[in-house]
């Protein structure tokens, strides 16, 4: 969800009830994640760099993808905080191809949209699970990873929280290191963090976490991360640059639509749009002042609101109370993984209830000012320091618009800043048809994916499969 608009368990209770068995390792890493067997009982794992974190996995095969890949779900344990995660191994070549995590948005969305309705090796429709051809585990080892605590089957003992991305980027960077260093098929294996929406503010900072721990790898003897990549679909990046492209979005034919706004809504929208620029620019961007930037950001959400369409696909018309229309999509996926049998086969111990969406924890980010803040400097470095990055787009979202994600990169401050601006879009195609527009310089590539909404893959699988799997080999699209 957008991030404007937007349990109690013990657990030695919830060890006992998944049956756990105690799998001890060294940093040295001797155990293949095939010896992970149990359908029915969790493996606990730990390491002695994260004390307070441990793993609990499970064989889940069969589940989501029916290609006969190895499934594995389970949580991280981090103290009395506990991460829910679903893998896919590659269909092609587990044994050699790269590992991919995603993660969506919100603040406070379950990473369940993306596995049943976008990318993941099923989708879900109302005559149950069926196969997904374009499913990213095509050609990558898939993560699917619900964060922070309180999303999803994530949950939390004593009333723990996490409500800012620097604090769940200590958890997220916990996993990802535990995982390498626990299953040795794996470790050194390029590695790619992906998401979308409220994801571009989270994996920056996340990427730039795993960066970090890498330093500690490294005094430590261990083999580090192999991060070579982010890839951000549809980005609240920089919370300053969303509203401003509303009239681009609504007025022009920048999406490819023609204007959507009757001409005096749109003299009226332009006639703000230099003081808004300005507001938030000098109060979010050059400096940060929370109230401030929280006034600004108001004012000019405000300023560019537009009822009657769905935020995030505009060829599609909403009730003017309702900017979010088509919420029975997640609504869906919330049913069946309520469901008793599902829960048993993923292992899923609390909460009682899975939401898509938790309105506490996004309403926690938002009361911290996470929702404020900017991760592009953080981008910035990531590039100066060799990780490549997507930042894709489709044309028909609002709420991260591909006007303002271009902006965005326009913005940074990198050495190869100059280059990258002074190229042009050009058109890529897919299947002999043009399926949108791309610049690429230095590690850093942006596209847009026509006729898309916010979730790209729901309209456009192939065209974003074939797009991921040119990025990930470094090729142009």
């Amino acid at each position: 969800m957008h991030a404007f608009k937007l349990i109690t368990a013990s657990l030695l209770v919830a060890a006992a009830r998944a049956r756990s068995s105690q799998a001890a390792f060294s940093t040295q890493g001797e155990l293949p994640l095939q010896s992970v067997t149990s359908q029915d009982a969790f493996t606990t794992l730990s390491h002695a760099s994260y004390p307070n974190h441990s793993v609990r996995i499970k064989r889940t095969d069969g589940f989501c993808d029916m290609t006969g890949v190895k499934t594995y779900t389970g949580y991280i344990d981090i103290e009395a905080r506990h991460l829910f995660f679903y893998f896919f191994e590659s269909r092609s070549n587990p044994a050699q191809d790269d590992v991919l995590m995603w993660i969506n948005g919100g603040p406070g969305c379950s990473s369940t949209t993306g596995l049943f309705l976008e990318l993941g090796p099923c989708r879900h429709t109302e005559n149950g699970l069926e196969h997904n051809p374009y499913s990213w585990n095509q050609n990558t080892n898939l993560f699917f990873l619900d964060q922070p605590v309180g999303v999803g089957y994530s949950y939390a003992d004593h009333g723990e929280t996490v409500v800012t991305t620097e604090a769940a980027a200590i958890d997220v960077a916990a996993f990802i290191t535990i995982f390498f260093e626990t299953f040795r098929e794996f470790r050194g294996r390029a590695f790619h963090m992906s998401g979308e929406s409220y994801a571009g503010r989270y994996l920056p900072v996340f990427a730039a976490e795993v960066i970090d721990q890498n330093m500690k790898a490294n005094i430590e003897g261990r083999t580090p991360i192999n991060l070579q990549s982010v890839i951000i679909g549809n980005g609240y990046t920089t919370a300053a640059l969303m509203s401003l492209s509303h009239y681009d979005m609504l007025c022009t034919n920048a999406s490819g639509l023609p204007p959507q706004l009757p001409a005096a809504a749109c003299v009226a929208m332009k006639a703000k749009l230099p003081r808004c620029r300005q507001w938030v620019t000098k109060n979010c961007i050059d400096t940060f002042d929370t109230i401030s930037c929280g006034a600004a950001l108001e004012f000019c959400w405000a300023a560019a609101d537009a009822p009657g369409f769905n935020i995030y696909d505009i060829s599609e018309h909403c009730p003017p109370e309702n900017n979010f229309c088509g919420s029975e999509l997640t609504r869906g996926v919330e049913e069946f993984l309520n469901k008793p049998d599902i829960r048993k086969k993923l292992g899923a111990t609390k909460p009682d209830n899975f939401t898509s969406c938790s309105t506490p924890v996004g309403m926690a980010f938002n009361l911290a000012y996470d929702t404020f803040h900017n991760s592009r400097p953080y981008i910035e470095e990531l590039l100066e320091r060799g990780v490549r990055v997507l930042q894709y787009a489709g044309t028909y979202d609002l709420a991260c618009s591909w006007v303002s994600n271009l902006w965005n990169v326009h913005d940074m401050q990198w050495t190869g800043r100059e280059s990258f601006n002074e190229i042009g879009l050009q058109s890529w195609n897919f299947d002999g048809q043009v399926a949108g527009q791309v610049k690429s310089f230095g590690g850093l590539t942006f596209a847009t994916v026509y006729a898309a909404s916010h979730m790209v893959p729901i309209q456009k699988p192939a065209e974003s499969l074939y797009m991921l799997q040119q990025f990930i080999k470094n090729q142009e699209l």
